[in-house]
C-alpha cells in the first residue's frame, strides 16, 4: 500500500487516480500529524510526501519516521512546488526521503519511480525475512552444538569415571577419546595389542562397523609395561546423533579372574563326574545283583525298596551324564558324530521311551505337521537326547495336563520340530536367558528339581548342527519350546 501525504485534497484526488489506475492500493492523509498516526498502525510499501504543509512538514514527518525501526526503511518520495532550491532538496534527502520530485509533475516518470521504489522496498523486506530466518537457524545450530557439547562432556566424564578401559571412535572407526586406563595399555590413537591366538579386532569390528551392528569378543590384551595377558570382554556399541552422524562406544572389561573360576569350575565338574561315574556303575551292578539274588514278587517291600534305589541311581547317571556334557562342551571336545539317519523313527523311538519312562498312564504326545521322509545327515542320538529333554521337560511342568504336542515343519531350508505343553509357562522377560548355563526360572525353581543345564546342552548340540532353538511362553497358559535343523 502506498500513502499519500499533502494539504491539498486536490493534489491527493489526482495522485490517487494515477497510482489506482496501475493497480496500486493507496491510502491518504492530510497532514503531517494524521499521516504519522497511519504510518505507526498500517505498513506502507511508499510514501509520497508533500514538503510544504501547515503544522508538521514534510521534512519533519520524515526525520520523525526515520526514528523508529518499523518504519526507518519505508522509501520516502518528497513532492514540492515552491521549495525547489538545492539546499531544500538536499535537505529532503537528509531528512530520510530518497527521492525529490518539484512540481509540475511528470505522471510518467512518477510511476517509473513509484513502481521502481515500491519493488524496492518488497525486496528489501524479503531479504530482511530471509535474514531473520538465517539468524534462526544460526541460533537453533549454536543451541544444537551447545547441547552436543554438554552430551560429549557427559560421556568423557562418564567414560572417565569408568573401571575398564573406555574409548569412543568416529563412524570408521578412528579413536576420538580414551580414558585415562587406557593409555596403560595403548597409545591414545591405537587399539591395544591382543594375544596372537586371538581374533583381530579391527577384522570384526569392520563387519560390525558395515552392518552398524553393535559387536562383543572376548580378546586377551597386556598392559604396556607388563608381559602378562589378561582377558578381557570387548563391548562396541553404534550411536546414532541427532544429525544421524555415526558414532562409537566402546570399553573393555577385565573378565581374567571370571575365565580362571569358570575354568576351575569346568575341571572339578569334570573330575567329580569321572570319580563319581565309578562307584555309581558298581551300585547299579549290585542293586541288580540284589534283585535277582532275593527273587522277589512285585508285591514284596523288598521289591519296590529296589525298584526306588534302581531309580535314584538312574537320575543320578543322567546328571553326571549331564555335568560330562558340559565339560565336554567348555573344552571344545562335545562329540557330534554325523550320519544318515530315519527323523521319523528317531521321533518314534523318542515318544516311545517317554511312555516307557514316565507311570502317568493318561498322558497323551500328539503328533502333528510335517512328515519327515528324507533320510537326514546329523548325530541322530544327540538329536533324540535335545527331543527326550523338551519332552521330559513338557512333562515336569505341566503337571496338571496330560496332552503334549509334537509339531514338525519341514521346507527347502530346514526342519522344524516343536515341543508344546499347556503349563505354567515362562515370563516374557525371562526367556531370552532360558538357554543360559545353570539358568532356572525363579517361579519354577521352588517346585520342581533341577539344576538348569539341560536347555544348554541342547541349544549347544543344536548349534553344533548350526540350527536354532527357541521358545514362544505365555505365563499360565504353557510353552512352545522348539529347535531348527539345517537340511543343507
Amino acid at each position: 500500500m502506498i500513502l499519500i501525504v499533502d494539504d491539498q485534497e486536490a493534489n491527493i484526488y489526482s495522485l490517487k487516480k494515477l497510482l489506482e489506475s496501475q493497480n496500486f492500493m493507496v491510502d491518504t492523509a492530510l497532514s503531517g500529524e494524521e499521516a504519522l498516526k497511519k504510518v505507526l498502525k498500517n505498513d506502507y510499501a511508499l510514501i509520497i510526501l508533500d514538503v510544504q504543509m501547515p503544522g508538521i512538514d514534510g521534512f519533519e514527518v520524515a526525520e520523525t519516521l526515520s526514528g523508529f525501526n518499523k518504519t526507518k526503511d519505508v522509501p520516502i518520495i518528497f513532492l514540492s512546488a515552491v521549495n525547489k532550491d538545492k539546499k531544500f532538496i538536499t535537505k529532503g534527502y537528509a531528512s530520510g526521503g530518497i527521492d525529490y520530485v518539484t512540481k509540475p509533475i511528470d505522471p510518467d516518470i512518477l510511476m517509473l519511480k513509484v513502481k521502481t521504489f515500491s519493488r524496492l522496498y518488497e525486496q528489501t523486506l524479503a531479504l530482511n525475512d530471509i535474514q531473520q530466518v538465517l539468524r534462526s537457524e544460526i541460533e537453533e545450530r549454536k543451541k544444537v552444538q551447545q547441547e552436543l557439547k554438554e552430551q560429549v562432556d557427559n560421556l568423557y566424564s562418564t567414560l572417565e569415571s569408568l573401571p575398564q578401559l573406555a574409548f569412543t571412535a568416529n563412524g570408521s572407526g578412528d579413536i576420538e577419546f580414551v580414558n585415562s586406563k587406557w593409555l596403560s595399555y595403548a597409545d591414545a590413537n591405537m587399539l591395544p595389542a591382543t594375544h596372537t591366538d586371538d581374533l583381530d579386532i579391527r577384522t570384526v569390528w569392520a563387519d560390525a562397523i558395515h552392518a552398524e551392528v553393535p559387536m562383543e569378543l572376548e580378546v586377551r590384551i597386556k598392559e604396556l609395561k607388563s608381559e602378562v595377558f589378561r582377558f578381557h570382554l570387548l563391548r562396541i556399541i553404534p550411536i546414532k546423533e541427532k544429525n544421524n552422524q555415526l558414532k562409537w562406544v566402546g570399553t573393555f572389561t577385565d573378565i581374567d579372574d571370571q575365565k580362571q573360576m569358570e575354568k576351575k569350575k569346568d575341571e572339578f565338574l569334570s573330575i567329580a563326574s569321572h570319580e563319581l561315574k565309578t562307584p555309581l556303575t558298581s551300585i547299579k551292578a549290585y542293586a541288580q545283583l540284589l534283585e535277582r539274588t532275593l527273587n522277589t514278587t512285585v508285591d514284596d517291600p523288598a521289591a519296590k525298596y529296589i525298584n526306588r534305589v534302581q531309580s535314584q541311581v538312574s537320575k543320578l547317571n543322567a546328571l553326571i551324564t549331564d555335568l560330562l556334557d558340559i565339560s565336554k562342551i567348555e573344552n571344545g571336545k562335545l562329540k557330534i558324530t554325523k550320519k544318515n539317519f530315519d527323523f521319523e523313527n528317531l521321533l518314534s523311538n523318542a515318544i516311545d521311551i517317554i511312555y516307557q519312562t514316565h507311570d502317568n498312564n493318561t498322558m497323551v504326545i500328539e503328533r502333528q505337521g510335517d512328515r519327515i521322509a528324507d533320510a537326514f545327515l546329523g548325530d541322530e542320538i544327540r538329536i533324540e537326547q535335545v527331543l527326550i529333554n523338551y519332552l521330559t521337560n513338557a512333562i515336569k511342568y505341566a503337571p496338571n495336563t496330560d496332552r503334549i504336542i509334537v509339531h514338525t515343519e519341514k521346507n527347502d531350508h530346514q526342519v522344524k520340530v516343536s515341543v508344546t505343553d499347556f503349563g505354567i509357562g515362562i515370563p516374557e522377560h525371562k526367556q531370552k536367558n532360558i538357554f543360559g548355563k545353570f539358568y532356572r526360572v525363579e517361579e519354577s525353581s521352588v517346585r520342581f528339581q533341577g539344576l538348569g543345564i539341560g536347555l544348554y546342552i541342547c541349544s549347544e548340540i543344536i548349534k553344533q548342527h548350526n540350527g536354532t532353538v527357541g521358545i514362544q511362553s505365555e505365563l499360565g497358559q504353557g510353552s512352545t519350546f522348539y529347535f531348527t535343523l539345517p537340511l543343507n
